[in-house]
């Protein structure tokens, strides 16, 4: 094989991804996860630290998509409305190539330590999209509410995507949760009894 091979990340995370879904996270070896995607173990070492980071490649492009879009929002919307928007530009992504995105969150679901690794990896997105709220000019408690109030719609609403309870649109489902999570605030607020 040659030095410089094409694409060898987007390769890697493939393989592992079908990998993972064919004989489980916990029996696949980075040296499988290598040879199936034509790459040498040494290559892979070069891209990923451990075969667990392979499932988290691309969320730095999702933090930085989140980022944008809060900050991109109309300098009217509010910071839930603000939020809204970045999660779905991120449902618009996961969209346009949903099987892995299903792979990849049953092979997660499956394992302890890749649960509490992607709870992780939220909490960062939750923090981010809070930091641009504040540099929107969101006082501190709200951006916070606000940014880990939509991180738990997406995680409700990403799992019923997932498992085919919903519609087969994630942005717009995104959009209908989060006017949901508006409408039992507003029942609560005007003292609706509960259903």
């Amino acid at each position: 094989m040659g030095r410089w091979e094409p694409n060898a990340r987007g390769r890697l995370a493939q393989a592992a991804l079908t990998l993972y879904a064919e004989q489980g996270f916990e029996q696949t070896t980075a040296a499988e996860i290598a040879r199936s995607a034509g790459l040498t173990e040494r290559t892979f070492f070069r891209h990923f630290a451990d075969k667990r980071e392979v499932l988290f490649y691309g969320s730095d492009s999702v933090l930085d998509l989140l980022v944008q879009a809060v900050a991109g929002a109309p300098p009217a919307a509010g910071p839930l409305d603000a939020v809204s928007a970045a999660l779905q530009a991120v449902g618009a992504v996961i969209q346009e190539t949903p099987e892995p995105a299903r792979l990849r969150y049953a092979v997660v679901s499956a394992n302890q330590e890749l649960r509490e690794r992607e709870l992780a990896k939220l909490a960062e997105f939750a923090a981010a999209m809070a930091a641009a709220l504040r540099d929107r000019g969101v006082p501190e408690l709200a951006a916070s509410l606000a940014a880990e109030t939509g991180t738990a719609v997406y995680r409700v609403t990403f799992a019923r995507w997932i498992a085919g309870q919903a519609q087969p649109d994630l942005p717009e489902l995104l959009r209908e949760s989060m006017a949901e999570l508006r409408e039992v605030f507003t029942d609560r607020l005007l003292g609706s009894p509960a259903s």
